[in-house]
């Protein structure tokens, strides 16, 4: 693996993947910053790798424009996974539409459903995972390397501008008019679902705007931070 992205730039480290893997690599997109700088990088190129999403039905209405204005731009498909019906149906007749509020348990719940059981049936059958994640985004973040092994869903994970700078992002976004989220310049860095997301005030740490109910020492979903202890390279 590492002999595929060693001194290459991202386009050129997920071509040599995309070779080395084929049909068997899939990029998730939450139509963020970094996410949309990937995107671009495999559509403009026509890199084989099928990207997806997580769609969770709380999604802002900004991010809902992002996603369908990328798809008209580039003409690829991006491919939707929903929560399975019944165990949402369930939590929410049990609890109320808006149970994660109440703890942290139910919020755990909630991401569950609508983020880490689709995640799991979008990543099944792939041998390497691309995602958007930059080192500096968390703490929880700064111990990862670009190439991981995720033990929880038994493939690689690879993060292509792992070392890259907000500015850097910005930057290419700038440089190629890359569609993007307009809720982040409004204040919001990190962009989930609509109810646990708000705009990240001045000196407040990046990931502030997330679940900003809760402890602020660790608040990942569970997508990437939860396996962090399994992570092998």
């Amino acid at each position: 693996m590492s002999q595929l992205i060693a001194g290459n730039q991202p386009v050129e480290a997920l071509q040599a993947l995309a070779a080395e893997f084929p049909g068997e690599i899939v990029f998730s997109t939450s139509f963020g910053w970094e996410d949309q700088v990937i995107t671009h990088m495999i559509f403009a190129n026509d890199i084989p790798i099928k990207v997806f999403t997580l769609e969770t039905g709380r999604l802002f209405p900004e991010t809902y424009y992002v996603w369908n204005r990328t798809m008209e731009i580039y003409g690829k498909p991006i491919h939707a996974y929903y929560p399975e019906h019944t165990a949402l149906e369930a939590m929410v007749n049990a609890k109320g539409p808006n149970s994660f509020y109440e703890s942290v348990e139910n919020r755990k719940q909630c991401c569950g459903i609508r983020k880490i059981e689709p995640l799991h049936r979008a990543v099944a059958g792939n041998k390497l995972w691309v995602t958007g994640i930059r080192a500096d985004q968390s703490a929880n973040r700064e111990d990862m390397s670009d190439v991981e092994w995720d033990n929880g869903n038994n493939l690689f994970k690879y993060h292509p501008i792992f070392g890259w700078t907000l500015d850097d992002v910005k930057a290419y976004i700038k440089q190629y008019n890359i569609p993007y989220n307009t809720l982040h310049d409004r204040g919001f860095p990190s962009i989930g679902c609509a109810p646990c997301t708000r705009a990240v005030q001045p000196g407040e740490d990046f990931r502030a705007g997330r679940w900003w109910w809760e402890d602020q020492s660790k608040k990942e979903c569970g997508l990437h931070a939860v396996e962090l202890n399994d992570l092998k390279e």
